[in-house]
């Protein structure tokens, strides 16, 4: 009787491995090539793209627009836009004040007074009165008020602001002090440009005028820095102009002053009791 062969073992496949490692190539590939797509854009086919989304989505509207019925009502608040955009030819202020007669007596006054009371800066040139129908300007060389590079107020001067204070507190008037300097950077840590120096000699000049009984709601301080010189700042001479502090007291219906350099309104007359001192 014959024997049964045993069937033969097949070799075991060692390089299975491959169809794995194949499988991870080709994705690695695939990856790669996506992302050198997305990387290079073709223009054209974008702007084809663009317009097409644009054009989807400000399509018409599929339904009709609403019927209004009966008349359009606003509210009574209507915003300050719509008041100007239904009255475009409201007339401008007017330049002259309502009490122009009662504001230039008390303006002359106020000035007459100041006069009296800074008299010897005035004589020294350290102080310049100015005044028309619609303000007076006070215009003090900051090297009396201030030292170099510094805000705070000079000891020795201060008697003469309060007996401005003095002057100018029973009056209505509004009162703005403006700040300027030289063109010169100031490199200072507490100061770091002269814009910034200039409103804080103004404000600590408001600050004053405040203690020494002036309604608080009647001052203002504004820092004009070295962008408003009187003269050359290429000069000491022309610097020293500039440095200065104005405390400009208005008409108390006049909200708008003219600047100095610029055109005056046909109907100011400047009334200077002191000449200005030439540029």
């Amino acid at each position: 009787m014959a024997k049964r062969s045993r069937p033969q073992e097949e070799p075991e496949n060692l390089d299975r491995w491959l169809v794995s490692y194949a499988d991870f190539i080709t994705l690695l590939f695939a990856f790669f090539v996506i992302l050198y797509a997305l990387s290079s854009v073709n223009e054209g086919k974008y702007r084809v793209l663009s317009d097409s989304l644009e054009v989807a989505f400000k399509a018409a509207p599929r339904s009709p627009e609403p019927i209004q019925v009966g008349t359009l009502t606003r509210a009574k608040n209507d915003s300050a836009i719509d008041m100007v955009a239904q009255k475009p030819d409201i007339a401008p202020p007017p330049l002259n004040p309502v009490n122009g007669s009662e504001d230039s007596v008390n303006l002359k006054q106020m000035a007459n007074q100041i006069e009296q009371a800074l008299a010897p800066l005035i004589d020294k040139e350290m102080v310049n009165i100015r005044r028309t129908d619609n303000w007076l300007e006070v215009e003090i060389n900051t090297a009396v008020l201030f030292h170099s590079g510094s805000a705070d107020l000079s000891s020795e001067l201060m008697p003469a602001l309060m007996r401005v204070a003095a002057i100018l507190k029973p009056f209505p008037n509004p009162i703005n002090v403006e700040g300027f300097t030289d063109n010169i950077p100031i490199g200072n840590v507490v100061y770091p440009s002269n814009w910034v120096l200039s409103a804080a000699r103004a404000a600590n000049v408001v600050q004053l005028l405040s203690q020494n009984g002036i309604d608080p709601s009647r001052l203002s301080a504004i820092g004009y820095g070295e962008f408003r010189p009187l003269a050359d700042n290429s000069t000491p001479e022309g610097r020293s102009k500039n440095r200065r502090i104005v405390m400009a007291v208005l008409a108390r219906d006049y909200s708008m002053r003219v600047q100095r350099g610029t055109v005056a309104p046909a109907d100011v007359v400047r009334k200077e009791i002191f000449p200005t001192p030439a540029l």
